[in-house]
């Protein structure tokens, strides 16, 4: 079976569902599934639409309610066109409140809610768009995490993943015979500076590739490998003089790049917790 019907069901936005079902769905080869994507399903009237487009295109349905009525309505629902329902966050659950020894509270949305997290990834948003690409250098030291690297290297996704994640985060182009700011080498080990890097060939299929879809001629120095070769080793000495570590982006997505980052920046953090201990 290389298509089939997938059906989510959330009472939320839908993203622990999604993300859920896209880790399971990599481990499978030959596959396209199409999704159906049913978010803020909060009552049994929405869930009779569900169940109707079920049965006219029948399939695996996942689900993440937590009310148990709704539950209950989906499962019998799905029992009758026998289709396969499953809840994806019930053994999540079960082993919490197990652990925890408390009851779930089985409130819908709940990880959405306008707390502390949610507006500090706001002000971290807000602080990482003012600061890309070298802006407003003169207060970096309010940024928790600055990457530095040449051209290409992935720095503003990156940056803008790890604000999502709520890390104020700033980056840095690294450009030979321009002057990086001052303000770079002056902070504290509460701010963590991290190089991003790849190579030199890779580097320069990717700026052809940029200056192609800017109708740019590619035959300039900015895409020469030589050129290129001598940015990144440049770019390396500066980071090993500093003590910077340093992450290969050429095999890397940019969430992989940002949970490397991000097991670098909480060792960091430990190791300074552990000193004033």
């Amino acid at each position: 079976m290389s298509e089939f019907h997938l059906h989510l069901v959330s009472d939320s936005t839908g993203e622990t569902l999604q993300s859920m079902t896209k880790a399971a769905l990599v481990q499978f080869e030959g596959i396209s599934p199409v999704e159906h994507v049913w978010t803020l399903t909060r009552t049994v009237r929405q869930l009779d639409d569900i169940l109707e487009s079920i049965v006219k295109k029948p399939g695996l349905v996942l689900y993440t309610l937590v009310s148990k009525e709704m539950r209950d309505v989906l499962e019998l629902g799905c029992q009758r066109v026998g289709v396969p329902c499953v809840s994806v966050l019930d053994p999540v659950l079960a082993a919490f409140s197990s652990f925890l020894g408390q009851e779930i509270r089985r409130l819908p949305g709940r990880q959405h809610m306008l707390d502390k997290n949610y507006f500090s990834r706001i002000e971290a948003l807000n602080f990482t768009m003012a600061h890309d690409d070298g802006q407003m250098t003169d207060d970096l030291y309010e940024a928790q995490i600055v990457l530095v690297g040449v051209s290409r290297t992935s720095k503003t996704p990156t940056s803008f993943y790890l604000a999502h994640r709520g890390i104020k985060t700033a980056n840095i182009p690294i450009v030979p015979n321009i002057k990086l700011p001052e303000s770079l080498f002056n902070l504290s080990r509460k701010t963590m500076v991290i190089g991003l890097t790849t190579s030199p060939d890779r580097l320069s299929q990717i700026r052809k590739n940029r200056l192609l879809s800017l109708n740019q001629k590619v035959d300039t120095d900015y895409v020469d490998r030589e050129r290129i070769k001598e940015e990144v080793i440049f770019a390396r000495k500066l980071c090993t003089r500093e003590d910077w570590p340093v992450i290969d982006v050429s095999r890397r997505s940019v969430e992989e790049t940002a949970a490397q980052i991000i097991t670098l920046y909480n060792r960091r953090k430990e190791e300074t917790r552990d000193r004033m201990l």
